[in-house]
């Protein structure tokens, strides 16, 4: 019920989407409607591309209804025009060959669906952890499943989830406890065996990426393939989404060897070595508009 779907018609959006690239959406200040005279423009939201047609011209992108403007995307109109930037963003590194690992938490589904296919076409097998908080919080469910060779439904809520597929598992717990479950062989046979993982790829919360990540090193670590790779796609907080300009989605990270400091423009680059992410300061900046969003929502309320 918080998960919105705005397609948009932009032939040139569409032509040069690749998986995991997003877009800046909003609404033009002349259009957009009054109330008790406020006008309720928008400000640019950075949404994921989940798929597109190239053929009609279609991009989808997903809104998670958080208060503020992404609220304001379950009014635009049938027909209405919108300013659409990108694609924009560095695409998801697709390899073939490989046995890959997506996590994706909530609103994060959205974007790896489109991945997982890639990967698949690429002639990689995929695992896909899908979590949820809620049962009511899950979408797409077809699109998640023509993603991956076996997908485990995570839920935090029970009574979890029926899989629709004989080689799909179910778990009720958080993600990283369902991880450990389907690696130790709990949740029965596994078709792609989870200690073959060339590659893992995170997409949620800020906190549930940090999880994931302590997690390799910590109760995953007897289950992981020595030198594999660990992704996240960083969700910063972002203004200009125009790569390197305003430094709104400045991401700080730590060499986990040298201890050296180093920075990442996020709209630049979303996908980011896990064990190089500083979550704790990704944590802060993403708190710190929190008041003025709360305002902002209970003002369009």
């Amino acid at each position: 019920p918080t998960i919105v779907e705005v397609v948009v018609r932009a032939p040139a959006a569409a032509r040069h989407f690749r998986p995991g690239q997003f877009y800046r959406l909003q609404n033009y200040e002349s259009l957009a409607a009054k109330a008790d005279g406020t006008r309720l423009a928008m400000e640019g939201l950075a949404l994921t591309g989940a798929w597109v047609d190239r053929e009609r011209g279609l991009v989808s992108t997903i809104v998670l209804e958080m208060g503020g403007s992404s609220d304001l995307c379950a009014n635009l109109k049938p027909g209405e025009p919108v300013v659409l930037m990108g694609p924009t963003g560095a695409p998801t590194e697709i390899e073939p060959g490989e046995t890959v690992v997506l996590v994706g938490g909530g609103l994060g589904n959205a974007v790896l669906f489109s991945i997982g296919a890639a990967f698949r076409a690429a002639g990689s097998k995929v695992l896909y952890f899908a979590g949820y908080k809620k049962m009511i919080d899950r979408y797409k469910v077809e699109d998640i499943e023509a993603a991956a060779d076996v997908v485990v439904w995570c839920c935090d809520e029970g009574p979890g989830f029926a899989p629709g597929r004989p080689q799909d598992r179910t778990y009720v717990g958080n993600i990283v406890q369902a991880m450990r479950a389907y690696a130790s062989g709990g949740l029965g046979e596994a078709r792609v065996p989870f200690p073959g993982a060339d590659r893992i790829v995170a997409i949620g919360s800020d906190r549930m990426m940090a999880a994931v990540a302590a997690a390799r090193h910590g109760v995953l670590a007897p289950y992981m393939k020595v030198g594999h790779t660990a992704i996240g796609s960083i969700n910063s907080p972002m203004q200009c989404m125009m790569k390197e300009i305003c430094a709104q989605c400045l991401q700080p990270h730590k060499d986990p060897v040298t201890g050296r400091t180093s920075y990442v423009f996020s709209c630049f680059n979303q996908d980011q070595p896990l064990d190089h992410v500083d979550f704790g300061a990704l944590d802060q900046r993403l708190r710190q508009n929190s008041v003025q969003e709360k305002l902002t929502a209970q003002w369009i309320a």
